[in-house]
């Protein structure tokens, strides 16, 4: 049974990549970072969470991902259901730069809805330095700056000639190859030269559309309410009415709840340490 179900949630992750046809470029390469987030428990202990953030980027859309959200696997790395888990745990969403031109579009599933929030792409006033160090095998330099109420400490490499970063960082003469904040870090594991299709946010009427600003304000009330780590739901006034579909795993002791076309339902959760503060 046990069997069944990791066929069932690989074929449903699978699916619902294939589902978003329309390609709006395709990758020149594919970087693949470390993140880590450094947070508490709903016991208030201090817990590291970790997961994989892809990044196509391309001539002019850049897409960056939770990696269970990537459609392309190699032999090493297939996809596991438990690992959605964590990537639920720590609310990376899937980012759209330069799509539509000029626009930079998120989407993110928020229980029970999938969300989509635009809004023009920001620049961020990076601060560059002439240090250099090396990091992943790679010369960078670094650079800060405060986007969104973070400051930003980051180290980029222009012996890969792109502006591109991992979730929403960008805008340097060079990839950024580490970043840091007060409890988040991103760095580079490995660099992929594939030219895989980028594809663009498959539209479905189930979608909740609107301007990120608002988006972002629904996202950080949620999580950042002080219920939140003891009982993830609490903002849904009926969550077994709301409940359209669910499966069950048991994995290493644990049972693994999924629902509403295979997204990780959370009974426990860690405090919420958000990448945007406004």
């Amino acid at each position: 049974m046990q069997k069944i179900l990791v066929i069932m949630m690989a074929l449903a992750l699978t699916t619902a990549a294939q589902a978003q046809t329309e390609t709006v470029d395709t990758a020149q390469f594919v970087a693949v970072y470390d993140y880590e987030c450094r947070t508490q428990n709903d016991e208030a202990a201090p817990v590291t969470d970790r997961m994989q953030v892809v990044v196509q980027v391309g001539r002019t859309v850049t897409k960056s991902m939770p990696y269970s959200a990537y459609p392309v696997y190699d032999a090493e790395s297939k996809p596991d259901v438990a690992a959605g888990f964590q990537e639920a745990l720590m609310h990376m969403p899937t980012v759209w730069t330069g799509y539509p031109e000029g626009q930079t579009t998120v989407r993110e599933f928020i229980f029970p809805h999938d969300y989509e929030g635009y809004e023009p792409t920001p620049d961020i006033a990076w601060t560059l330095s002439e240090d250099t160090v090396t990091v992943s095998d790679h010369l960078c330099q670094q650079a800060t700056a405060t986007f969104r109420g973070l400051e930003w400490h980051v180290w980029y490499t222009e012996e890969i000639p792109s502006s591109a970063g991992p979730w929403r960082l960008r805008g340097l003469p060079g990839l950024i190859v580490k970043a840091e904040s007060e409890v988040h870090t991103f760095c580079l594991a490995k660099l992929r030269m594939e030219a895989s299709p980028i594809t663009a946010p498959e539209q479905t009427p189930e979608v909740h559309r609107m301007k990120y600003a608002k988006l972002l304000k629904h996202k950080n009330e949620i999580y950042g309410n002080r219920q939140y780590a003891k009982n993830p739901m609490y903002y849904v006034p009926n969550p077994q009415g709301s409940i359209t579909d669910m499966s069950v795993l048991k994995r290493n002791g644990q049972k693994l709840v999924f629902a509403n076309g295979g997204h990780p339902l959370l009974t426990k959760a860690h405090v919420y340490q958000p990448l945007e503060l406004k």
